[in-house]
């Protein structure tokens, strides 16, 4: 199973959210490359904690990959090969794909020479024996969008003739949602009814990247370091981040927002100029 951030053990338990390790860490990337007949997962682990290490090289314990879908798959991984192919034809992959890498004993660990426990084991550490197939430590959560047709379509238009105003706009769980009150507010009349909406679509992916920005910046710092954080769990800040990483973007903050959407957008001002210059010139 999965394990999430509020899971309880009666002993020290390594994970990015467990106070039970002073410094230690534990969490991971996950690359996903996709040919014919097979899937394939590339761990990029950063365990920090030395006892871990020591326990994994000497094979007292082991990595066990899940990969959480529609069903559940669990991979037994050696150290220096963190990586598992899967043929289609043995998973199918929903819209929302759990990752998660496991420390799981292969025999009983004593804790005794564990220097990287918090104060409060010092006397008990000696004692602390977990036995075989006991986890010992889990990683973060890595979701994996690989049901969807088009992963980085990240804009939703509904239409609500109820809406006070003329236009709406929401951060929802997996897409930037723009409500409508009616259909001419949308261009739909007009030829470049796509290229119209860009501002839009511009004022929504402000909005996503500055609350992207709120979320994954350190509290006394505006600055996102892309190349530094986790794969968010949230879907649409999931597909914001791929979208940056796909751009070469590596870092994000309030003065550099318009810079990010030049590049993640296509040219989305660009195109609607030239829209607005043709509509004037086929006026004239």
């Amino acid at each position: 199973m999965i394990y999430k951030k509020d899971a309880n053990f009666p002993y020290p338990i390594l994970s990015s959210n467990s106070f039970a390790y002073e410094e230690s860490d534990f969490t991971i990337k996950i690359n996903f490359e996709e040919d014919s007949d097979i899937y394939r997962f590339k761990v990029q682990e950063n365990l920090t904690s030395p006892f871990m290490k020591r326990l994994l090289s000497e094979g007292v314990a082991q990595y066990l990959l899940i990969i959480q879908s529609k069903d559940t798959k669990f991979f037994t991984l050696e150290p220096n090969d963190l990586q598992v192919e899967i043929a289609k034809n043995r998973m199918s992959l929903s819209s929302r794909t759990s990752i998660q890498l496991h420390i799981v004993a292969k025999m009983s660990v004593n804790f005794a020479e564990n220097g990287e426990l918090n104060a409060f084991y010092s006397d008990l550490k000696n004692s602390i024996e977990v036995p075989k197939l006991s986890l010992l430590g889990f990683s973060n959560i890595v979701i994996f969008e690989g049901g969807m047709k088009n992963p980085l379509d990240i804009f939703e238009k509904r239409m609500d003739p109820s809406l006070k105003s003329a236009i709406k706009f929401e951060l929802g769980s997996e897409s930037i949602v723009l409500h409508f009150r009616d259909e001419e507010t949308q261009f739909q009349s007009m030829s470049k009814a796509s290229a119209f909406i860009n501002p839009y679509l511009y004022t929504g992916l402000r909005m996503a990247l500055e609350r992207f920005v709120q979320n994954y910046s350190e509290e006394d710092d505006e600055l996102v370091e892309l190349t530094q954080i986790m794969q968010p769990e949230d879907l649409l800040d999931f597909k914001l981040y791929n979208l940056m990483m796909s751009k070469g973007i590596e870092s994000l903050d309030n003065e550099n927002i318009d810079e990010v959407i030049g590049r993640i957008s296509h040219q989305i001002v660009e195109k609607y100029v030239r829209a607005v210059k043709e509509l004037a010139i086929n006026e004239d």
